[in-house]
């Protein structure tokens, strides 16, 4: 019989032996069927649409109502405003955790098949997806607007829909664990940050009711210029700094001493005179709940695949691989034996690299909370350019009121799309690694890296010692030490090896020019979700639209929510109370804090206090041209007179002064004469 015949009569025993033993003790494959909870999710919405219709028509009412018993229509958080972004000192769970409920119900709509209850029709879909980006957001906004008021109404309301939305969640998943949308348990994982999220809103809103009912909860419109935080500030700021000792500072830190700076520069460590702004919380925690996100997805979507498919190997996968003329073995058990070993290698690296993703993404997120904490304080004491290395003017603009709104966004998309490109290289480089160099090590087989090497290793040889030889040379040769100084020695022999060298060190530098784009990759790469550094160069910073956006969201921070600015209006406001008895506090939320003041008195007030008064109120205005709006003589201007709250040099002269401004000159000269 010939080596064919027996071959094939070899594989046709096989047939008959894995079909008779191998199949019918095969395990068979758990079916996820679709589940349908007993909260039926259309009834579910369409009841909880109609209660939120009605909790938002009760806000409307009680908002107006408190507007006509204040007796203004600006200044108070109206209905279309559900938190003030810009106020530093108020509670920001409710704001953080509404948008961590809004961001995984965004996760879940984009990969379901059914994104929106009310209808079932998979025709649209796509068009039900963008109509879904619209109404979840309005049907969590009543979750945020409850405490908008801070009203014990108010925070009934939130605690009954917090505890609805929290309740019904939990029974549906409770109901239906399993789902075959990815993984059987995708569904309930993905839920999980959530389902936190709505139990916080639940403790807090009957929390903050508690506080209310007992009188330590302020209700006032300007709680945020009442603050302590803004006048502990400027004393932080004002403080008698120690003098460091000269001697110290010049001598050189230990090595000890020089780790533990780089690893508090990675640790976010919190201080009580300062406080992030509510976009920066709400993006950091975001961040925390997309990093979960994405590594849940990364895992789910591949892990249980490998891991059929290796389970799923049998001995045809011998057959198979010497039809590619790859004969790992002579024994089909021992071809199974490797194949399965290698792919469970394959799975090792996959989980490996999606882990040092997400160990690298929450390291880079940590160091960013600290270079915007130094970011942020740079800016309030003026350090403009340190910031943003050359000279800009922080005002707010069109293109920074667009980067601003869009920030926590963009924050959010660049962390998930960096992981996902972070795992992709990092399993690139770990199987690599893996099967080119530990694999071969360990086993002493398939060793073609190495092979490689060492054909090549005269090559590398000459590399190295011409590194060497330059490095060694420019040292003890070259350079020269006198009276403390260094110069340049032996220059007829510097050139000449310049000259020598030269073919050498070109390529020397087509290996410098491969490791600059590795290192310039992964850089990229590990900081594709940092928005507070640019990956361009110094000059073209503007053309990398992550940092564009940081440092534009910075100028609005700063110039509408400055502590000392908030603290001199603070200050301003409760002298104005203490003097004239009937000084009244309000608060734009949009434009930041605006001042009314009644009308005083004359016949009490000196005419040095009222001149000093006027002054004062001329520097305020001078100094955040953004109140001017808000001054009773300006309401009767047209829109055209102004640019950015500025009133517009091309107006006429007789529009020009502010009556105001008139009567603080007066006042000044009938104050000078006096005097």
């Amino acid at each position: 019989m010939s080596t064919g015949d027996s071959e094939t009569k070899d594989y046709y025993d096989y047939s008959e032996w894995y079909e008779n033993n191998v199949e019918p003790t095969k395990p068979a494959e758990e079916v996820i069927l679709p589940c349908d909870p007993t909260a039926d999710d259309r009834l579910y919405h369409i009841c909880i649409a109609a209660i939120s219709l009605i909790v938002m028509v009760v806000l409307a009412a009680m908002t107006r109502r408190k507007r006509l018993c204040q007796g203004f229509m600006n200044g108070v958080p109206g209905l279309l405003s559900p938190v003030n972004f810009l106020d530093h000192t108020q509670h920001k769970g409710l704001a953080v955790a509404v948008f961590g409920v809004l961001f995984c119900k965004l996760c879940v709509v984009v990969l379901s098949q059914n994104p929106l209850p009310f209808t079932s029709d998979l025709e649209y879909r796509e068009y039900w997806k963008l109509l879904s980006l619209f109404y979840y957001p309005a049907l969590y906004y009543p979750l945020l607007a409850c405490g908008t008021l801070h009203s014990q109404v108010g925070f009934v309301l939130g605690s009954l829909l917090s505890w609805t939305h929290f309740g019904v969640l939990v029974w549906q998943k409770v109901d239906c664990p399993k789902t075959p949308e990815i993984y059987k348990y995708y569904s309930l994982f993905t839920s999980l940050p959530q389902i936190a999220c709505l139990a916080f809103l639940s403790f807090q809103y009957p929390l903050l009711l508690f506080k209310g009912l007992k009188g330590t909860v302020k209700t006032n419109a300007s709680e945020d210029l009442d603050s302590s935080y803004y006048k502990d500030y400027v004393k932080e700021v004002l403080k008698k700094k120690p003098s460091k000792n000269s001697t110290t500072s010049t001598t050189k830190p230990k090595l000890s001493e020089r780790i533990t700076d780089a690893l508090k520069s990675y640790i976010y460590m919190p201080e009580e005179v300062f406080r992030f702004p509510l976009k920066l919380a709400i993006s950091a925690v975001v961040s925390f709940i997309a990093v979960y996100q994405v590594a849940l997805l990364l895992v789910t979507a591949v892990v249980p695949t490998l891991q059929k498919v290796r389970a799923g190997v049998n001995e045809d996968i011998a057959f198979l691989l010497a039809g590619f003329n790859i004969v790992l073995s002579q024994d089909r058990a021992e071809v199974v034996r490797i194949v399965v070993y290698y792919m469970w290698c394959v799975e090792v690296c996959y989980l490996s690299a999606m882990t040092l993703s997400c160990l690298v993404t929450l390291v880079m997120l940590m160091r960013s909370m600290v270079l915007h904490r130094s970011n942020l304080k740079g800016l309030y004491r003026g350090d403009i350019y340190n910031v943003y290395n050359r000279q800009r003017s922080i005002r707010p603009s069109r293109p920074a009121l667009v980067c601003w709104m869009g920030f926590t966004s963009y924050q959010a998309a660049l962390v998930c799309l960096g992981m996902v490109i972070q795992t992709l290289v990092f399993f690139i480089c770990i199987m690599f690694a893996v099967f080119l160099i530990i694999i071969p090590i360990l086993y002493g087989q398939n060793l073609i890296l190495f092979r490689i090497l060492r054909n090549m290793w005269p090559f590398w040889l000459m590399l190295l010692l011409v590194v060497v030889i330059q490095h060694a040379s420019s040292k003890f040769v070259f350079i020269k030490k006198d009276a403390g100084t260094r110069d340049l020695d032996n220059r007829s022999g510097l050139f000449l090896m310049a000259y020598l060298l030269f073919p050498v060190n070109v390529l020397v530098g087509v290996l410098v020019g491969v490791w600059r784009v590795v290192i310039t990759g992964l850089f990229n790469i590990i900081h594709l979700g940092r928005l507070d550094i640019s990956l361009l160069n110094r000059g073209v910073e503007a053309f990398d639209p992550g940092y564009r956006c940081y440092s534009h969201y910075l100028k609005i921070e700063v110039s509408q929510s400055h502590p000392v600015m908030k603290a001199f209006c603070g200050m301003l406001l409760r002298s104005a109370g203490q003097e004239g008895g009937a000084g009244q506090k309000m608060r734009d939320v949009e434009e930041g804090i605006q001042l009314v003041q009644q009308e005083k008195k004359q016949n009490k007030v000196s005419n040095a206090r009222r001149a000093r008064a006027r002054w004062l109120l001329l520097f305020t205005l001078v100094n955040n041209p953004s109140l001017v709006g808000s001054r009773k003589h300006f309401q009767c201007q047209s829109s055209e007179s102004f640019l950015n709250g500025t009133l517009s040099r091309t107006a006429k002269d007789g529009d020009e002064m502010d009556t105001s401004q008139k009567e603080a000159s007066k006042g000044g000269a009938e104050s000078t004469a006096s005097n």
